[in-house]
């Protein structure tokens, strides 16, 4: 679907898992259409605003890493922001958080996690590709979007192309950008309408138990593995599921949704991770301990402001 004109760079070999996301779709739930969009978008804004692009535009989410090899064909500058996946450009170690100038004939290769699970890499003005119902992100389940709109990951010999040109250099000020989640990190939730429902053992052990980040973990949620939690509820009526919902089926250990997930569930929740706890959590790799935190509404909503000021103001901002 790419102009020939604009095209820039080629995929030499897929990895497992890169594809193309950037805000997501939004208003289009009661559409049965999932929010997608990328998982870690904390990583997606900055990495957007290295290259002074709008902070939602779509760059390439890559997880695991897996030997993608991609080649440029068009000397630019790009920006790589999130999990260390071991990059190199040529035989030159990249580091997360930075832009860097590509030259014709090179080639970025993305090897294995060493710290984190998604990078984001983003291009001059945004990625080209259709858009389907207000964005260019990659639904693999309901098979919308993506390069070519059948929501299908990058494959070898796919083009990628941008509009924009090369950017100037700039460096994301020291304290703002959140590190990769350690051992142990803490996970915001607002509880939510069921929580009195789970019994006291229960609730004691959702807030002060470790949770560890089950092998079953995507897309479209996140199991953890810890205490078997109780809710005093039988059957409930399928109700709107929003991003970060904790849900708890019969087995009593939690599924936390994220950006591919439906939109309808009908088990019980603790409540919802906070937007900034949902992005933590997509870059935890399986085996990860985590905790929860219960936090207030009032709380979560100004934490997210104060991040959001960051990308506004291209600086710490006060809290």
């Amino acid at each position: 679907m790419n102009d020939a004109g604009t095209q820039g760079m080629r995929v030499i070999q897929a990895g497992p898992l890169a594809m193309i996301e950037d805000g997501g779709r939004v208003g289009v739930r009661h559409l049965g259409v999932t929010q997608s969009g990328a998982a870690d978008w904390v990583s997606l804004y900055w990495a957007n605003w290295l290259l002074g692009n709008a902070p939602d535009s779509a760059a390439l989410e890559i997880v695991v890493g897996g030997g993608l090899t991609l080649e440029v064909e068009r000397a630019t500058r790009l920006a790589l922001v999130g999990a260390d996946l071991d990059a190199r450009l040529d035989d030159t170690p990249l580091v997360p958080g930075a832009s860097f100038a590509v030259r014709e004939g090179q080639r970025l290769v993305f090897r294995q996690p060493r710290d984190g699970l998604r990078s984001y890499l983003a291009f001059p003005g945004g990625l080209e590709a259709p858009e389907v119902l207000g964005s260019r992100s990659t639904t693999p389940r309901e098979r919308l979007g993506g390069l070519h709109g059948d929501g299908q990951p990058l494959k070898v010999g796919d083009r990628l192309a941008w509009r924009g040109g090369p950017a100037d250099e700039r460096r994301i000020p020291t304290g703002v950008l959140p590190p990769m989640p350690r051992p142990g990190c803490r996970l915001a939730l607002v509880p939510g309408a069921q929580i009195a429902e789970f019994t006291g053992a229960s609730l004691y052990a959702a807030f002060n138990a470790d949770w560890r980040v089950d092998d079953r973990a995507d897309r479209m949620g996140v199991r953890l593995r810890g205490p078997r939690l109780r809710c005093r509820l039988g059957s409930m009526i399928s109700e709107g599921i929003p991003l970060g919902a904790v849900q708890v089926p019969p087995d009593g250990q939690p599924i936390v949704l994220l950006n591919d997930r439906q939109t309808i569930g009908g088990y019980p929740r603790l409540g919802a991770l906070t937007p900034l706890a949902a992005a933590r959590l997509a870059q935890c790799l399986p085996g990860q301990e985590v905790r929860l935190v219960a936090v207030s509404r009032e709380r979560a909503v100004a934490d997210y402001r104060w991040v959001m000021r960051n990308f506004s103001d291209g600086g710490p901002a006060s809290r």
